[in-house]
């Protein structure tokens, strides 16, 4: 028996898949074979004009392997081409057409068939893409983007499923398809821009020099509480905490994450505590050139970290030239929580409660319990005792969903008298009362919330849920995309907002995009699962309709598309009548 050699090598690979294919096999199985036969038959005739292969056709599918990028690149952009030119005799629900990515990386070869990281790559790429369109990995635009005469769009760092490090993506701008400058109109991908003028900072999680990583929550802490601060500025652009807190433990080229997150800076550094004692280290780095604009060490009692993250955030103020409007100094150094033990039991707190698990969550409210139990005067402990408690109402793990929210509103207006000007309680105030569909004072309660800190993407993700809820679909669509730039590594419940919000306002192609891109995060997500349904509904898409109802159905039995659909709190009840009108028309209720 021979053994098949298994060799490695760089490969720039191509993949694809059609669009709808249940769908069109629904109308004419037979027809529908005929049809990818022949497209199959234009992929190997394109690849091989290309100096590519085709690697195999499993399914609806094509993997395409190049020695060449630029050949990959070229493939890909004539295949659609010449799809849109055979798809333009058909009638349109007929048409075959096909998502593709193209990715550059190390592949494993053996009799034949590639595996590997890199075709991985290229298949999540290919899930971005809108239907005929093309996405590349940032790899690849390296390659081609001064080589080919096409455009690009930027769609910034992507998290996809199974792969550890975000990927920068970029979409081809098809002549005919696409405009460059059609960000608003794009159906697939992130919602990111690219590079702003205002200066752009993401901040690393600080490393734990203490030799135990169960301090991980303090130094985590601090990196936060800085992360907080900067957002509060209108003059920076901060990321998220999901986002440059993903690279946490990896060694990374600042130059090529700062391509990633879309930064101009980036904020490292280390914290060491020891009994009452600790020492920060911190250094702001320009990514592109790797120059440090500023470094200091200080070591200071654990009762003065406040002060510490006061000057550091006043040095990155100052190296940055930011200049802050009417407000902000005031609202950025400003700190209630003196007490040590408490300010720990809020670390701890926050940390577990970022798991999102329904046994993290009741830990959380624990400490928060302590917090304010120890510093009954600080805001802190009560706005996020009550965002832990919304999480238990909004994840559906609470028992006594009323009394719950009670609660929030309890805390989260205990926190508002103690600090009126916080962001964070005046969002969850604002979900708290929109669940009990008082739908103006919520919406006062968003808009003032983003007022506040207009650069938190967690505060403009929860003001874009009021604001789709209230009916205000634009708005909820600027308050998500500008949260997508804020948190490129995003988490699916933004995109199911966005998603949502695409669907009232009538971009259907848009929701289909950005949902499909949420399950390919959280394919077990049901509310972006059942968001994807409503908006096959209301596109008329019947059988991808059924086909993702049966989906739902085998991942959670006990979810109800008729409760689920009722229960949404939409200013206008007409919204979840027309909803509930097309899922008895598509024959899934």
């Amino acid at each position: 028996m021979s053994v098949q050699e298994t060799k490695r090598k760089l490969a720039a690979i191509l993949a694809a898949d059609v669009v709808g294919y249940s769908r069109l096999m629904g109308l004419d199985d037979e027809g529908t074979l005929r049809d990818l036969t022949e497209c199959r038959d234009l992929f190997s005739s394109q690849a091989g004009q290309y100096r590519g292969r085709i690697v195999n056709t499993h399914g609806d599918a094509v993997l395409a392997e190049f020695a060449a990028v630029v050949d990959a690149v070229n493939c890909a952009v004539a295949v659609q081409k010449a799809l849109a030119e055979r798809g333009a005799k058909q009638p349109e629900d007929r048409r075959m057409r096909f998502r593709i990515g193209v990715n550059l990386g190390d592949v494993l070869e053996e009799g034949g068939d590639i595996f590997g990281d890199g075709v991985n790559i290229a298949a999540r790429l290919e899930s971005l893409a809108k239907p005929g369109g093309i996405c590349i990995s940032g790899s690849v635009y390296e390659q081609v983007a001064t080589r080919l005469p096409f455009s690009f769009e930027d769609l910034g760092a992507q998290t996809v499923k199974n792969i550890a490090r975000p990927v920068r993506v970029y979409r081809v701008l098809l002549e005919g398809a696409d405009e460059p400058g059609e960000r608003d109109k794009s159906q697939g991908g992130s919602e990111s821009p690219p590079l702003v003028e205002k200066p752009s900072i993401a901040v690393l999680a600080f490393d734990n020099m203490s030799g135990d990583p169960e301090q991980d929550y303090f130094s985590d802490g601090i990196s936060e509480d800085i992360i907080t601060d900067l957002s509060k500025l209108s003059g920076l652009l901060v990321i998220a905490r999901t986002s440059s807190f993903s690279y946490k433990g990896q060694k990374v080229d600042l130059r090529q994450m700062g391509e990633d997150l879309g930064v101009r800076f980036i904020l490292e550094g280390s914290v060491r505590k020891a009994g009452n004692r600790v020492r920060i280290t911190a250094q702001l780095i320009e990514a592109e050139t790797g120059q440090h604009l500023w470094a200091d060490r200080f070591d200071r009692g654990i009762e003065d970290i406040f002060a510490v993250q006061d000057e550091i955030t006043e040095e990155i103020v100052t190296a940055l030239n930011v200049t802050l409007v009417s407000g902000e100094q005031a609202r950025i150094w400003r700190k209630s929580l003196r007490n040590p033990k408490a300010r720990e039991l809020f670390y701890q707190g926050r940390d577990v409660l970022n798991k999102m698990t329904r046994e993290a969550v009741s830990q959380a409210i624990g400490r928060f319990e302590q917090v304010i139990a120890l510093a009954p005067d600080s805001p802190f402990g009560h706005a996020w005792l009550g965002l832990a408690h919304w999480v238990l109402v909004f994840r559906n793990w609470s028992e006594n969903p009323g009394e719950t929210l009670q609660t929030v509103i309890a805390h989260t207006k205990t926190a508002l008298e103690l600090d009126a000007e916080n962001a964070e309680a005046h969002a969850i105030m604002g979900c708290a009362l929109l669940l009990l569909r008082n739908f103006d004072e919520a919406l006062q309660h968003a808009e003032h919330a983003v007022r506040l800190a207009p650069n938190s993407a967690d505060v403009l993700q929860n003001s874009a849920l009021i604001c789709m809820m209230y009916g205000n679909f634009d708005q909820s669509i600027d308050l998500c995309r500008r949260a997508l730039r804020l948190s490129p590594t995003t988490q699916s419940l933004l995109l199911n907002i966005l998603g949502v919000s695409y669907r009232e306002a009538g971009r259907f192609e848009d929701g289909i995009a950005i949902l499909r891109r949420a399950l390919a995060l959280e394919p077990e997500y049901t509310p972006a699962r059942f968001a994807l349904l409503t908006v096959y509904c209301a596109a008329g898409r019947v059988e991808e309709a059924r086909n993702t109802a049966r989906e739902i159905a085998e991942i959670d039995p006990a979810f109800s598309l008729a409760e689920y659909t009722k229960r949404l709190p939409f200013r206008d009840a007409a919204v979840n009548e027309r909803l509930m009108e097309q899922l008895k028309a598509a024959g899934v209720v």
